[in-house]
């Protein structure tokens, strides 16, 4: 069974070898001393959320810090290509569950898209704060699947800057999937790079209401693929993470 995973809150855990120790304080080393209660003997990781993994065993706890014995450094390879979800920001926390799910099943990069269609919008204050919430839950959600890379949680989107990034995205070899209800195409049959190609797959889910006309239009002109996901209609929160998974196996990433 895996270890539990900490966050290392300063770097430099890549510069750790077997046989060093290592601090967890601050709000990890409490949830792992007080929260979680764990005890000397016990093995835990310390991750840097960019793919450095110290596999650790507890050496002492006293409240909110825990003293641990390095085990072994552990350098995770980058996945390529990178699996990026664009989810359009849905009413309730809908676009907030994709994120969590699609940081679980392994993406690399979230996009908050400003669909037509979404009726949260973000502006001001609210984009700022909405946003956080977003990278809250990717570092939560990493934490619990984890995993040693944390996704980065982009800048908001609009449909035309979409559209743009679909053609840098389509012309440097990648691929853009959108996951309209209207597709006929099934995802295994989607041009795809193969594994190790150093480009981005986007997977791009609409809002409740769907993807407007003009605006699947404005994607398929810059080279997106249209791809239907079975023969039921499936939730904006719950699209994005099952065509992720789809990828990551045909991919390689889960062997």
């Amino acid at each position: 069974m895996s270890a539990p995973v900490f966050l290392a809150e300063a770097s430099g855990i890549d510069r750790l070898a077997a046989g060093d120790h290592y601090l967890l304080d601050g709000p990890e080393g409490r949830h792992a001393g007080v929260v979680q209660r764990r005890r000397p003997g016990e093995a835990v990781d310390v991750v840097d959320g960019a793919g450095v993994r110290a596999r650790c065993t507890i050496e002492s706890v006293r409240e909110s810090e825990v003293r641990l014995a390095v085990d072994e450094v552990v350098h995770e390879p980058l996945p390529q290509p990178a699996l990026v979800l664009v989810q359009a920001l849905a009413k309730g926390d809908r676009d907030e569950m994709a994120v969590e799910a699609a940081t679980e099943v392994g993406a690399d990069a979230v996009v908050p898209w400003q669909a037509s269609r979404s009726i949260v919008v973000w502006r001001g204050d609210r984009a700022a704060k909405s946003r956080a919430r977003w990278v809250a839950t990717v570092r939560a959600a990493s934490k619990q699947s984890r995993r040693a890379r944390l996704p980065r949680v982009e800048e908001s989107v609009t449909t035309t800057s979409l559209a743009a990034r679909t053609r840098e995205v389509v012309a440097a070899g990648g691929a853009v999937l959108v996951l309209p209800q209207s597709a006929e195409q099934p995802p295994a049959g989607a041009r795809v790079p193969a594994p190790g190609e150093g480009v981005e797959i986007l997977v791009v889910v609409g809002p409740e209401g769907g993807i407007a006309a003009d605006e699947l239009t404005e994607l398929e002109e810059a080279g997106a693929q249209t791809v239907l996901l079975g023969p039921h209609v499936l939730r904006t929160s719950t699209a994005g993470p099952v065509a992720l998974a789809l990828l990551a196996q045909r991919l390689g990433r889960w062997g």
